[in-house]
């Protein structure tokens, strides 16, 4: 290939996709190639992976433009190929590629992939040298293309549905295959229950166990096997036939076993679905079944969160490889506490390594060690769960604190998995946790208050809506006082409020009026959840990955509606009040060509002239070609005044001039609907824990709850008053708190702090927006101009 000096002297960046396929690698591909092209550099895509590199030409190494990459957010797979390459693996095979990469004038080469693609990638970074001074010896390429191309920098992003790699927290594809799997399950769990069946379910992983752990959380399967923590030789078929006939005692129809690929016993044996189906069929004579799930983890689009994470690794991706020296060592582009960052790549791959050497070598401690932050805590919380059904209610009642659970706001998906794993938690350690059902109205107006039992909450984990029940009211419109009587009616002794700004507004008045009422002077935590996630204290909110995937999955068949008539564009109305962060995150993962929300004030006529320029120019760019439907997002309560959806739409017909049309579409309520995303179920479960464990610790360690009970029942008795000086009432402050999640990490935060220096009440949202930096991002990708 022959490269004309001016091309010469701009840089050319390479992707290609290697490995097994994860759903989000199209929508990485996407992200680079647009990127490099925005940063004035020349895009190519490698075809067929490493097999492309040795075949070389312009049919496996293709320069891309804009228009290349078109519609692949919401396509499954990797559109430029992936394929086994023997060659690349022998040194005389990459001499070859290293030839193909100079004809064609790379410079640079990014890699999404596993560990074992990335491992070929740094090997051909650090044999770079040698190789091409070889084709200058052999006078394969003259001395000025050695001196232009005498160093290669690489980059990788990890593309797997493993979840397998150390020091990222997620790669791309993992959330989309656990989502598979629970979809699976779920429509698993509706035969089995008809036919009270047992099912024994194969998932993917190799020697990670982090599917099967999340899809046994997110689902309530009865039994995992992860290789990270094997089984005991001779005591796994009793202690796996003790948990399932107790769970059958105790009313449950159905059971789920789940079997990771890589599941072994404490001495290395490989344990199989055929081995647990022996168990169960043959000593618990169950009508069981298995399920091998195979490459079906692999397919389909990908949900919101890889789609997300894909993008914004690969624009850091080119921004790394574009900032790179010849001395920089190959990056890693991981996403560690909500950010994405960058890790010394070979590092990243040899600690993914050790792994496997760690559970060959028994040490399943340090394999352990070596999983994501959350890894070991989420074992222990399914493990806990899991028992929740041993401990009897005579127990709960006569040793554990009584622990309320109320909703308040819209519901979210995930609410009924944060009551579920509240309630099953505090079973598991002697807890008695009580549902107040239909909010703080519920409570004051018709004592609903009621304890719930094992085999009620069995299927909770992963239906949608508010099973108990939840409204908007709070606990100073329900009425303070009559509020405060039941609560020292049922003597709780800690409460967990799950919802959205309303549950924010009615945990300050609850900690306001502790000065006035006993009765709330008992440690109070906030699980954030809506669908706006515009809670203060938090980056992110239950339910808002559940809107966010059904938003985008209503989009992408709209945008493919649009595509079926020739210049059609959709204006979407996102809920989210006065937040646009579902509009935001929404426009990131479905490619919206416009998005206004309400952080950016009213929508101005010069942005609105802009933006029918670009949606004209973009029709004509398509040439009348498929899949070029263009989605217009506008929040609600975006220039709510002077736009709605329909006028919006009406105004782009009307100044397009007959170069496109515009109609309103309005998801309304499907946007809270729908079963909760695995993400809602299994961060649901982890804030409860947490929450249930925070309620413990101030009760154990508040040195004053026998005096304060004390008197609780005289000033109930009209025997005395109860003054306390503002010192103690001080004290209880940090025992009233919002559960944020922070990047990967959750952190308490009081929720007085939170009201009064972080919150914008008037507009019921935090005055710091931690994803601005997203809108960007999004308007780059689409080429949008901004005013």
């Amino acid at each position: 290939m022959n490269i004309n000096k001016k091309e010469m002297n701009q840089k050319a960046v390479a992707v290609m996709t290697s490995g097994g396929d994860a759903p989000g690698m199209n929508a990485n591909v996407r992200a680079i190639v647009r990127t490099i092209i925005n940063k004035g550099a020349r895009a190519y895509c490698v075809m067929e992976g490493y097999e492309g590199l040795v075949k070389g030409g312009p049919e496996y190494i293709k320069e891309c433009n804009w228009e290349f990459v078109r519609g692949w957010l919401s396509e499954g797979g990797t559109n430029i190929g992936t394929a086994r390459c023997m060659e690349f693996k022998q040194r005389e095979g990459r001499l070859t590629a290293c030839k193909n990469l100079i004809d064609a004038g790379i410079d640079a080469l990014i890699v999404c992939g596993g560990d074992g693609s990335l491992t070929g990638a740094d090997l051909f970074r650090s044999e770079w040298p040698s190789l091409i001074k070889e084709l200058l010896d052999t006078n394969q390429i003259t001395s000025e293309l050695y001196e232009r191309y005498k160093h290669l920098n690489i980059c990788g992003t990890v593309g797997s549905i493993d979840n397998d790699m150390s020091t990222t927290d997620a790669t791309i594809g993992a959330y989309s295959a656990l989502d598979r799997i629970c979809t699976a399950i779920d429509y698993i769990e509706a035969t089995a229950y008809s036919h009270s069946r047992a099912f024994v379910v194969e998932v993917m992983g190799r020697n990670c166990g982090w599917l099967a752990l999340m899809a046994g959380i997110a689902t309530s399967a009865d039994y995992i096997f992860i290789p990270e923590k094997p089984a005991q030789t001779n005591s796994w078929e009793d202690q796996m036939s003790e948990i399932v006939t107790r769970h059958r005692a105790n009313g449950k129809r159905t059971t789920i076993v789940i079997v990771a690929e890589g599941a072994i016993d404490n001495n290395l044996n490989p344990i199989t679905c055929d081995d647990v189906h022996k168990v169960l069929s043959n000593r618990l004579k169950l009508d069981t079944r298995i399920t091998i799930l195979g490459h079906v983890q692999r397919g389909g689009t990908a949900v919101a969160y890889d789609r997300i994470l894909s993008t914004l690794q690969g624009v850091e991706a080119v921004n790394a490889i574009l900032e790179s020296t010849p001395e920089t060592p190959s990056p890693l582009i991981a996403v560690n506490e909500n950010k994405i960052t960058r890790k010394p790549l070979m590092e990243s791959v040899a600690l993914t390594k050790s792994v496997a050497d760690a559970i060959a070598a028994k040490d399943f401690d340090k394999a352990m060690s070596l999983r994501d932050v959350e890894f070991k805590e989420h074992l222990n919380n399914f493990m806990a769960i899991n028992s929740s059904d041993k401990v009897l209610p005579k127990e709960i009642t006569d040793k554990g604190l009584n622990i309320g659970i109320i909703n308040i706001g819209a519901p979210a998906g995930g609410m009924n998995s944060a009551v579920y794993s509240i309630t099953t938690y505090c079973m598991s350690q002697g807890h008695n946790a009580l549902a107040i059902h239909n909010g703080f109205t519920g409570l004051v107006r018709h004592d609903s208050v009621h304890a719930l039992s094992w085999k009620q909450l069995i299927g909770w984990q992963s239906k949608g809506g508010s099973e108990i029940g939840t409204n908007r009211h709070t606990a100073s419109e329900a009425g303070i006082e009559e509020v405060a009587a039941m609560f020292q009616k049922h003597k709780f002794d800690g409460l967990v409020i799950i919802g959205g700004f309303e549950a924010l507004v009615s945990l300050q008045e609850l900690q306001e009026a502790r000065k006035d009422y006993l009765a709330f002077r008992i440690p109070m935590v906030l699980i954030p959840a809506t669908l706006s996630n515009n809670v203060p204290g938090t980056e992110y909110s239950l339910g808002s990955d559940t809107a966010l995937n059904s938003l985008m999955q209503y989009c992408d068949i709209i945008k493919q509606s649009a595509s079926s008539t020739r210049a059609r564009a959709f204006v979407v109305e996102v809920q989210g009040g006065n937040s646009g962060y579902l509009t935001t995150l929404a426009s990131l993962a479905c490619g919206a060509q416009i998005s206004y929300v309400p952080e950016e004030g009213n929508i101005s006529i010069l942005q609105l002239e802009k933006d029918i320029q670009n949606l004209k120019e973009s029709f004509k760019n398509a040439k009348g070609r498929d899949r070029f439907g263009k989605l217009v997002l506008k929040a609600t309560n975006a220039s709510l005044k002077t736009w709605d959806s329909h006028t919006l739409a009406k105004v782009l017909t009307e100044e397009a001039k007959g170069a496109f049309d515009a109609k309103a579409a309005i998801p309304g309520h499907v946007q809270q609907g729908g079963l909760p995303s695995p993400i809602d179920r299994t961060r649901g479960t982890r804030l409860a824990i947490k929450a249930v464990n925070f309620l413990e610790e101030f009760s154990k360690n508040n040195a004053s709850k026998n005096e304060v009970a004390s008197a609780l029942l005289d000033a109930k008795l009209g025997k005395t008053e109860y003054i306390e000086s503002n010192d103690a009432l001080d004290s209880l402050i940090e025992t009233a708190a919002v559960l944020g999640t922070q990047g990967s990490h959750l952190k308490f935060t009081s929720v007085k702090k939170i009201y009064e220096t972080d919150s914008d009440l008037i507009k019921r949202m935090p005055k710091d927006i931690h994803w601005t930096h997203i809108r960007n991002i999004a308007d780059e990708l689409v080429g949008r101009e901004r005013v």
